[in-house]
């Protein structure tokens, strides 16, 4: 599976921006697709996820304010990003994972490249 982002730049808080990613390879495998970020010297965290098991997950910090969707035809997710602030600035990483054990949740990870994205406040 690959994943490639695109999107992400600089913006002023309360802005809004718009990331994409579009998967190929063998996608009949995945099971969902997302985003995470990771921001100077903190782990990577989940931002929102869209699967085909559960509703979308949304991190705390963003609920309200993004939105993910999937078109299934594109094989592509996408994240609105609405009202933007200083605290969203960081390296955002394209996600999607097969599950290989489903008792287990156990699951193998694909990751696109990440995109920058930058809040001015």
């Amino acid at each position: 599976v690959q994943l490639q982002a695109s999107g992400g730049g600089l913006v002023q808080a309360g802005g809004t921006l718009k990331l994409s990613c579009t998967a190929s390879g063998d996608i009949s495998s995945i099971n969902a697709m997302g985003w995470y970020r990771q921001a100077p010297g903190k782990e990577r965290e989940l931002v929102a996820e869209v699967s085909s098991f559960s509703p979308p997950k949304y991190a705390d910090s963003v609920r309200g304010r993004f939105t993910i969707s999937k078109d299934d035809d594109s094989n592509t997710v996408n994240l609105q990003m609405y009202s933007l602030k200083s605290e969203d600035t960081a390296v955002y990483y394209c996600n999607a994972y097969k599950i290989t054990e489903r008792l287990t949740m156990s699951r193998v990870d694909y990751w696109g490249q990440g995109t920058q994205v930058t809040v001015s406040s």
